[in-house]
C-alpha cells in the first residue's frame, strides 16, 4: 500500500529532514514509527499524507508510492480521501466551530449524500463517545476531547490508509482503549495504519511491525514479538517506552513537608463556566519538595483547576493559599507557574535562549543556569533556535525549562511528557525531582503512568462529580 524508495527530505527553513528512506507498508498492515523526539516521525507522515513538500516546503527526492501510483500523480483531493490524517495538535485541522460540523466537514466537501454524511457524523460521534458535545463550542473542550473529535472527523471519511501522529498524547487511558478497539476494528476491515508514536503499550496486539527513527534515518524495524522480547537495558538505551502496559501502583508519599508549612493550600474550591460546575468543593495541602500528579478522564476540570490555582481564571467559591497567605489571582500569577499543554501558544521570543531569559535579570549566574538546563533537556543546540521551529516534544521540553527557571514557588506542567520519548520522559522526571529537591511544589497533570511512576509522590484525582479527591 506504501512504498518509499531511497527517499530524503529537508525542510526549506531548518537543517531538519529524512535521508534515504526505504519503506514498504502492506495493504492492511499498521506500522508504528516509534524512536527520540525530533528523529523525523512526523515528517515520515507528512511525506505519506502529501504535506510535504506541497505544505510544508523542502527538497524531496526518491520516490514515494500509494496502493502502486506514484504519489506526485496523485492530486491532493484524492490523496486526502485516501490517507486521512490526524496530526499532533488537533486544533490545526478543524474548520468548524462545532462538533456535528466538524466531523460532516470532509464529507460535505466529497459531496456525499446528506443522509449518508448524517449517518457516518452520528456512527463516529457515538464511537467516540462525543454525544455529550453536541451543543458545545469545540473551543470549550477539553485538549483530549478536541483529539477525539479530530479523530472522528477522520473516521467519517473512511479512508484506505489512517496517518495518525501521536494520537493518544492528550487521551487518558480509557480514551486511548477506546482509540485502540477503533484501530482494532479498521484494521479488521483491511484499513492500513501509519502510527507515529511514544507511548506503545496501547498499541500491543494492533501493531504488527515497528520502525526505529534517529537523526533522520531509519536504524532498524522490529515485529511485535521481537519488540516484546527487547531486554529493558536496550530498551532504555533507545529511549523506548513500555511496549506491555503496567499499572501505576503504589505512589510513595513524601515526608519532606514533616515540620514545614504548605506551600500550596486549597479550601472548598469550585469553579464555574457560563453557569456549569467545573469542579467543585476541592480540598488539599501541598508542600515544598512534593511533586504531585493530577488525575483523571478526559474533561474533569485538570486544565480548568490548574488555571485557577495560576490565577489564569478565577475561582467562583472558595480560597487558595500560598506560603500561607490568600492570594487573589492577579497575586497568584506571580507566585505560580503554569506551562499549557498547548506549547505553541506561551512562546513570544524569536530564540530558545531568549525565551529562556524573558523576564529575567541578566547575570554570568542567570545565564550559566540556561545553559545548563538546556543541556540537561537536550535542547543546547537549538539554543538559537526559533521557537516556533521545534518538534513537539522540542517545545514541551523548553516550556519546561521555561518554569524550572522562573522564580516562583510553585510549579504546574499541563501534560509535561506528551510527545516525548522514554529517554525524554525520564529526563523530565529527573529534572522536576531536582526542581523539588530545591523545595519547589510540583503539580504534573498527567495521563502518563511511566512518569508517575518515574518521580510523583502524592496523586489527586479529579473526578466526575465535580470534586477532587
Amino acid at each position: 500500500m506504501i512504498q518509499m524508495k531511497e527517499v530524503s527530505f529537508q525542510y526549506a527553513d531548518s537543517s531538519e529532514g529524512v535521508s534515504a528512506i526505504n519503506l514498504t507498508v502492506a495493504d492492511g498492515e499498521c506500522v508504528v514509527l516509534t524512536g527520540p523526539s525530533g528523529g523525523g516521525k512526523t515528517t515520515l507522515t507528512r511525506l505519506i499524507n502529501g504535506l510535504a513538500p506541497s505544505y510544508y516546503t523542502g527538497t524531496l527526492t526518491g520516490d514515494i508510492f500509494l496502493d502502486g501510483k506514484p504519489l506526485s500523480q496523485i492530486p491532493q483531493s484524492e490523496l486526502v480521501r485516501q490517507a486521512g490524517s490526524v496530526f499532533q495538535d488537533p486544533k490545526s485541522q478543524f474548520f468548524s466551530s462545532e462538533l456535528a460540523g466538524e466531523v460532516a466537514f470532509a464529507c460535505e466537501n466529497y459531496g456525499l449524500p446528506a443522509e449518508e454524511i448524517r449517518k457516518r457524523t452520528d456512527h463516529a460521534i457515538a464511537a467516540f463517545s462525543l454525544s455529550g458535545f453536541r451543543t458545545q463550542n469545540l473551543d470549550t473542550l477539553s485538549s483530549g476531547e478536541k483529539q477525539k473529535v479530530a479523530i472522528a472527523s477522520v473516521y467519517a471519511l473512511r479512508p484506505g490508509i489512517y496517518v495518525c501522529d501521536e494520537p493518544t498524547s492528550n487521551l487518558d487511558k480509557k480514551g486511548a482503549e477506546q482509540l485502540a478497539l477503533i484501530l482494532k476494528k479498521l484494521k479488521a476491515e483491511g484499513c492500513t495504519l501509519v502510527i507515529a508514536e511514544h507511548r506503545l503499550a496501547w498499541l500491543h496486539g494492533i501493531a504488527d511491525r515497528f520502525v526505529y527513527i534517529r537523526d533522520g534515518k531509519i536504524l532498524w524495524e522490529k515485529s511485535a514479538k521481537e519488540m516484546d522480547e527487547i531486554p529493558a537495558k536496550q530498551r532504555k538505551a533507545d529511549g523506548l517506552r513500555e511496549v506491555i502496559g503496567s499499572e501505576a501502583g503504589s505512589i510513595p508519599f513524601s515526608e519532606s513537608h514533616i515540620n514545614h508549612t504548605p506551600s500550596l493550600c486549597v479550601n472548598d474550591l469550585s469553579f464555574r463556566r457560563k453557569q456549569k460546575n467545573v469542579f467543585c468543593d476541592v480540598n488539599f495541602s501541598l508542600y515544598p519538595g512534593q511533586i504531585t500528579a493530577i488525575t483523571g478522564h478526559n474533561g474533569v476540570g485538570k486544565t480548568s483547576l490548574a488555571l485557577v490555582l495560576s490565577g489564569l481564571r478565577k475561582e467562583s467559591s472558595g480560597q487558595i493559599m500560598i506560603g500561607g497567605k490568600k492570594l487573589r489571582p492577579a497575586e497568584r500569577c506571580k507566585q505560580v507557574w503554569y506551562s499549557s499543554n498547548d506549547t505553541g501558544t506561551q512562546f513570544f521570543t524569536n530564540s530558545v535562549t531568549e525565551e529562556l531569559l524573558l523576564h529575567q535579570e541578566r547575570s554570568d549566574k542567570r545565564l550559566e543556569r540556561t545553559r545548563s538546563i538546556l543541556k540537561q533537556l537536550g535542547l543546547y543546540s537549538y539554543k538559537d533556535a526559533h521557537p516556533a521551529s521545534l518538534s513537539g516534544g522540542q517545545k514541551q521540553r523548553l516550556s519546561i525549562a521555561c518554569g524550572i527557571l522562573s522564580d516562583r514557588p510553585v510549579l504546574v506542567f499541563d501534560e509535561p511528557t506528551s510527545g516525548l520519548d522514554g529517554g525524554n520522559m525520564e529526563i523530565v522526571a529527573m529534572v522536576l525531582k531536582e526542581a523539588a529537591s530545591l523545595g519547589k511544589t510540583i503539580l504534573a497533570i498527567t495521563h502518563d503512568d511511566e512518569l508517575i511512576r518515574c518521580c510523583c509522590n502524592h496523586i489527586i484525582e479529579v473526578n466526575n462529580s465535580c470534586a477532587g479527591d
